[in-house]
């Protein structure tokens, strides 16, 4: 009997020890002297530009480690150019450049490029709900993460970080041991923790219901051809209106939550006419453009 308590008192200890270690796999893994002061050396040599980061993403309720993202991803160099063709402090590929309204040349333009990082994190956030897997999709792109997920079963980033490329797998460890050097790992930890892991993720809620608001135009004002688009927290309200040519009064009639889910949420839909949705997608990138100005 004593041997079969003893037993079971060694199973159970092995699975809390198991337990334990999954616990703490997402963790620091280079807490050495040397690397803590290489990635405070980069803050240190770069203070200014780090302040501006901060001042940014403090504007947009982006917590301040991941100004960390910037020092991975180009040790604060604007003039990094990857071999993979990304280029700037926060290493923009051309499409992801494209799809936030930067140019080329904007891609090594301080200002323009964490402007449209602060949009593209915010999305990414509001989409995965922590911030170790938007620094994941960040490297790898959101579909690569998706798939991951598909294929761990699970959207905890402890179970399917394998099923990801090295590189990003690397890329993230990297990222927690910039966050310890800076004395944010902790933080950083906490908002993953607390973060549920769904089964289903559910679709996001228009903020307005547009076939009612249809049937309601229709009686009112004759026939209306609605469409819908979605976009970015790059745009710029009042840019969208010069190009359209329309009153605000008009717009937000259409449009009654896209100031506050662009703020919030870093996304929003678009519901237009056909012919002003014929207007807004053939000026769509210098309404970006002349946003990323303001």
């Amino acid at each position: 009997m004593k041997q079969l308590f003893f037993k079971y008192c060694i199973l159970f200890s092995c699975v809390i020890s198991s337990q334990n270690i999954f616990a703490q796999r997402l963790t620091a893994t280079d807490t050495s002297e040397k690397s803590v002061r290489r990635y405070q050396n980069v803050i240190n040599n770069n203070k200014q530009l780090v302040r501006f980061i901060e001042y940014c993403f403090t504007k947009r309720n982006i917590p301040k480690h991941m100004r960390n993202l910037a020092i991975i991803e180009s040790g604060l160099d604007k003039s990094q150019v990857s071999s993979a063709g990304a280029a700037g402090v926060w290493q923009f590929m051309t499409g992801h450049a494209n799809d936030y309204g930067l140019t080329e040349s904007d891609r090594s333009d301080m200002y323009k490029s964490t402007k449209a990082v602060s949009n593209s994190l915010i999305n990414l956030y509001n989409k995965y709900h922590n911030w170790v897997t938007v620094v994941a999709a960040y490297n790898c792109g959101g579909g690569n993460v998706n798939k991951a997920m598909q294929r761990a079963g699970s959207k905890n980033y402890t179970d399917f970080e394998s099923f990801l490329p090295l590189e990003t797998q690397n890329h993230v460890q990297k990222y927690l041991n910039a966050c310890y050097a800076t004395g944010e790992l902790n933080s950083v930890l906490q908002d993953y923790y607390k973060t549920p892991v769904k089964q289903k993720e559910t679709p996001n809620k228009q903020s307005v219901d547009i076939k009612k608001f249809k049937e309601n135009t229709v009686k009112n004002q004759g026939k209306i051809d609605l469409m819908e688009t979605t976009i970015n927290g790059a745009y710029h309200l009042d840019t969208i209106l010069k190009y359209l040519k329309i009153e605000k009064s008009q717009f937000l009639k259409w449009n009654p939550e896209l100031e506050r889910n662009l703020a919030q949420k870093g996304e929003s839909i678009l519901i237009l006419p056909k012919n002003l949705m014929d207007m807004f997608t053939i000026n769509k990138y210098r309404i970006l453009t002349e946003s990323l100005k303001k």
